[in-house]
């Protein structure tokens, strides 16, 4: 049976172990390159931080619609902020078995990519009757964040860069965007927490319960569970990262059922280039293997900056709010 690895990246948060990272590096870029998707043990996000979490969210999707819908992601204007309910939130134009919560980097109005009116940048909308959820975020995302600094300098290890490549550019201010995700028990056998997709940015970071649901397309075609490992995080690549690195590295399709009969909750941070940054591919050896994917889309076909492809992503997901709030 094919399962994903597991991957201790302790040596790439300290950086004090060169032989350790070396070879962290290369599990790594094996790993984005086989499966687009690993296990990271060792990634400093403390168990009280999940905890917290975990309660706050669950009180917060246990509130009446009405009470969720004060922070609706109609308030939220072109940052794109707030909760959406129960098939709101559309995947390959059909609508997800979930509700959610759209977070990201908390931005002043003074900050120069609110003034300069960039979408998804700005500030985050919290719900009065959950008050301790603004803070179990706040700590979960710094944890988070820097988790995703480290295994980027794993990554451009992988690719035979200096470790810092990204920091210096791509990601010195990057993209963060941040989800609270609430999977229903119950509904239709055919219905997906969500559909088949995958991701558009550089790494997601996913946290979850303990219930599962999650699967990912492997290379031969079969789709393969992946199920909680303790607190593990899920790591997968998205689409720029295999566009950048000429389809090296594999931005898998994964889809999510909850046949649990629970609740099921998971936290992704999408860690993704600055907004303005180019998609032009790396200065490393690709591949010429080309995986035919669901939407038929070709990623190397990209061009222009990330926050042009974003727009064009986002759009389709909430097209509904796209044409109000991006004028679409």
């Amino acid at each position: 049976m094919t399962r994903l690895p597991v991957i201790d990246i302790s040596p790439l948060r300290t950086m004090d172990d060169a032989e350790a990272v070396k070879r962290i590096a290369g599990e790594v870029g094996a790993a984005s390159a086989e499966f687009g998707f690993f296990y990271a043990d060792g990634h400093g996000i403390a168990e009280h931080l999940f905890a917290r979490l975990e309660a706050a969210s669950h009180r917060f999707f246990a509130l009446p619609d009405a009470e969720k819908a004060e922070i609706a992601m109609a308030h939220g204007g072109t940052a794109w902020r707030g909760w959406f309910p129960l098939g709101g939130e559309l995947t390959s134009g059909l609508p997800d078995r979930k509700e959610g919560l759209y977070l990201g980097e908390e931005l002043a109005a003074d900050d120069p990519r609110v003034i300069a009116g960039w979408p998804l940048h700005g500030a985050n909308l919290w719900p009065s009757g959950v008050p301790e959820l603004q803070q179990a975020v706040g700590a979960y995302l710094d944890a988070a964040v820097a988790a995703a600094e480290a295994l980027m300098r794993g990554m451009a290890l992988a690719l035979g860069l200096p470790a810092d490549h990204f920091e210096r550019g791509m990601t010195r201010r990057p993209t963060l965007l941040f989800r609270v995700f609430h999977y229903p028990p119950g509904g239709k056998p055919d219905r997906f927490g969500v559909g088949e997709h995958s991701d558009y940015g550089l790494l997601t970071l996913l946290g979850q319960d303990g219930h599962g649901g999650l699967e990912v397309r492997v290379a031969n075609g079969d789709w393969i569970a992946v199920p909680p490992k303790g607190r593990m995080l899920v790591v997968n690549i998205g689409d720029m990262f295999e566009r950048l690195t000429r389809g090296r590295f594999r931005s898998a399709p994964h889809r999510v059922i909850n046949a649990s009969g629970r609740e099921r909750l998971s936290w992704p941070l999408f860690y993704d280039p600055d907004f303005a940054a180019s998609v032009d591919p790396l200065p490393v050896a690709g591949t010429e293997r080309s995986l035919p994917r669901w939407d038929d889309v070709d990623l190397h076909a990209a061009g222009g900056t990330y926050g042009d492809y974003l727009l064009g992503k986002v759009g389709k997901v909430f097209p509904d709010l796209a044409a109000k709030a991006l004028g679409d």
